[in-house]
């Protein structure tokens, strides 16, 4: 599993290094950003997204749950389309990893990966009750999306229903109840708050405002978007593609159980979208958004960074299907490489220009 945390840092922390260098003529001259910025990302963006992952979780435990009911390849299918449909929100989530999903450790306990066989075959294999609660209380690669992922597909896509016996239903349905509890959560820490806590999303859509603490300006609820932008640009090109095409290692491949591994790639790509442009895909936008601020100030750029995010998206499109096959076919190379390189291209595009305009 990489550190996200860490990699926020850092990456954050160097483009506060490029701003505090760089040479900008126009910076004393642009004004302070329109808390609406932050407002509408919360509303049109993260609390949608959210929402749709929780409504997705509810649905794959049921899907589980009429598959251990009546283990037909009809039940398996709708249970494996409700894993695939369950991935969409969470992986378009993955450009803001801030906030709960990081302090309460929500990220690792619903998509740590690459899970360990062993480990997986060993909870199978002990005598415990594989309750929510027990399932809860695992090490992070023993739950999860990639666990589930394993129990429901297989090794590509190979499982049966005849496949399951009564262990690995037990183990199925307390995963899809701890992911349905999780993602549950996580919506309502954002919405109504946990745990005590206010929701978040007031905590960010207030930024700038006295006494908020987390986010004491506009600009700094600015770059803790801007900050999960890269982490997670940087997380797809020199993490999720690089790791297993340089290693030639199909067991270090995210998703490599559903062969779902470059629909999460753009998915992610989707997320960086999703942020920019201040709405959902398919909902038109109501609010102000990054790139309408990019646009003001800068609209050559603006134009430059949606043609960005448009050529890393085509570019994943014409990598080889599957993707862990494909990382170890030299024919595949050419392609692997230009998406990797498309999607660098796009990172260097937020972490120096998108930065130094909107954060001066």
């Amino acid at each position: 599993m990489f550190s996200r945390s860490l990699k926020f840092s850092l990456l954050v922390g160097g483009a506060l290094v490029l701003g505090a260098c760089g040479d900008d003529d126009d910076g004393g001259d642009l004004e302070s950003l329109d808390q609406q910025l932050v407002i509408n990302f919360a509303d049109a963006v993260v609390v949608p997204t959210y929402n749709l992952l929780a409504t997705r979780m509810v649905e794959l435990d049921a899907a589980a749950l009429a598959l251990k009911n009546e283990p037909s390849a009809a039940n398996l299918k709708r249970a494996q389309d409700a894993w695939f449909a369950a991935r969409v929100p969470w992986e378009q989530s993955e450009a803001f990893l801030f906030g709960p999903v990081d302090s309460y450790g929500w990220d690792p306990a619903l998509d740590s990966w690459p899970v360990n066989r062993t480990d997986l075959d060993a909870v199978l294999g002990n005598s415990d009750v594989l309750s929510q609660a027990y399932v809860s209380n695992l090490q992070e690669t023993q739950k999860g999306y990639h666990t589930t992922e394993y129990l429901l597909f297989g090794e590509g896509v190979t499982k049966k229903p005849e496949d399951f016996n009564a262990r690995q239903f037990e183990y199925l349905l307390a995963l899809t109840a701890e992911l349905k509890a999780v993602s549950g959560n996580l919506a309502a820490s954002w919405t109504t708050g946990v745990n005590g806590q206010a929701p978040y999303r007031d905590t960010l859509a207030k930024a700038g405002e006295a006494g908020n603490t987390a986010y004491p300006t506009v600009e700094a609820g600015a770059q803790e978007m801007l900050g999960g932008v890269l982490v997670i640009l940087d997380e797809v090109a020199n993490g999720k593609i690089a790791d297993p095409y340089d290693a030639k290692d199909a067991n270090l491949v995210e998703s490599q159980f559903a062969l779902n591994s470059l629909s999460d790639f753009t998915n992610n790509m989707r997320s960086v979208e999703n942020v920019y442009l201040g709405h959902m895909p398919g909902v038109a936008a109501k609010g102000l958004s990054m790139s309408d601020v990019v646009k003001t100030r800068d609209s050559a750029l603006d134009m430059r960074v949606k043609a960005e995010l448009a050529a890393a998206i085509a570019a994943l499109g014409k990598v080889p299907e599957p993707f862990p096959v494909s990382i170890k076919d030299p024919a595949s190379a050419d392609e692997i490489e230009a998406a990797q390189e498309a999607i660098r291209k796009l990172h260097d595009t937020f972490q120096v220009d998108v930065k130094a305009v909107i954060l001066p």
